[in-house]
């Protein structure tokens, strides 16, 4: 089974050709020119800046860490390590060095790649997310499955895949790191595509760690399930909300009539109280 032969570790599946540059470690001078592209690479945004980095890193160095392919009659497929190919080839290199590995079919190629871009933390959320969905689905692997092959718990698999739930402006702002998975997660708990957006716009313009956008989409949660004879009035829970977006935390309003009443402001890390206090000192 594939996921038993990964299990045994990339060196398992390398093979050393005979009449090639091969190093003590196994790695084999390619031509650069015989590589095709991975059509089911899991990494899908590149960052011209840091692109540039690598590039003139490789002119000065060379490449350090061999990419990893397969063969393909006399040529070769891209499993991992695209960068460095890339890169190779704005520095104008003709061979890089490589691991040939024995891949059998489109599936195992998938997972090898995932792994190796998952070990080099080399993916977003969404790119991980995505590549979990094809395997799902193109390949027709279990979570449970994907899960033991790339050495990960099946509820994180769950959770990564659920982000593929998200409208595509939110989808995108993940891809874009202007928000986080978790923050992802806690905008799915609000449901409906309004309050999700609702919820994005303000994680947004209130710079919301994911604990205060969490406390947002608790304390919206909590006063839809408490029976109407305990829920606040409307001015009251009105003036909770608007101290909610004002703070961008937990707030409760303990409303005493004219003897006057109290209000709770939740925090959840020191960082959060001081980015609450900022706020509380800008205000005119």
């Amino acid at each position: 089974m594939t996921t038993k032969r990964l299990g045994k570790g990339l060196g398992a599946l390398i093979r050393t050709p005979e009449k090639q540059d091969i190093s003590p470690a196994g790695v084999t001078k390619i031509s650069i020119s015989k590589v095709k592209m991975n059509p089911h690479q899991p990494r899908k945004q590149f960052d011209a800046k840091t692109l540039a980095e690598l590039e003139a890193s490789i002119r000065e160095k060379g490449v350090i860490t061999p990419i990893t392919v397969r063969s393909d009659g006399e040529d070769y497929i891209l499993i991992a390590g695209e960068r460095r190919l890339r890169a190779s080839k704005l520095a104008k290199r003709k061979e890089i060095p490589a691991y040939i590995i024995e891949i059998t079919s489109e599936v195992e190629m998938m997972e090898v790649a995932l792994i190796e871009n998952i070990q080099r933390e080399n993916l977003n959320p969404m790119e991980e997310a995505e590549a979990y969905a094809v395997l799902q689905g193109e390949f027709g692997l279990a979570q449970t499955a994907i899960a033991k092959s790339v050495g990960k718990n099946r509820s994180t698999i769950t959770n990564a895949l659920r982000l593929l739930q998200l409208p595509p402006e939110i989808k995108k702002s993940i891809r874009d790191n202007k928000i986080s998975a978790g923050h992802g997660r806690a905008i799915l708990a609000m449901k409906t595509q309004a309050g999700m957006n609702k919820l994005w716009h303000l994680i947004l313009d209130r710079n919301l760690s994911v604990r205060g956008a969490e406390a947002i989409v608790k304390d919206k949660t909590d006063s839809k399930s408490k029976p109407k004879s305990k829920q606040k009035n409307a001015a009251i829970r009105q003036l909770e909300d608007e101290m909610i977006t004002i703070l961008g935390t937990k707030v409760r309003l303990n409303h005493k009539g004219t003897k006057g009443g109290s209000i709770t402001v939740d925090y959840f890390s020191d960082d959060d109280l001081e980015r609450i206090i900022d706020l509380l000192r800008s205000i005119d």
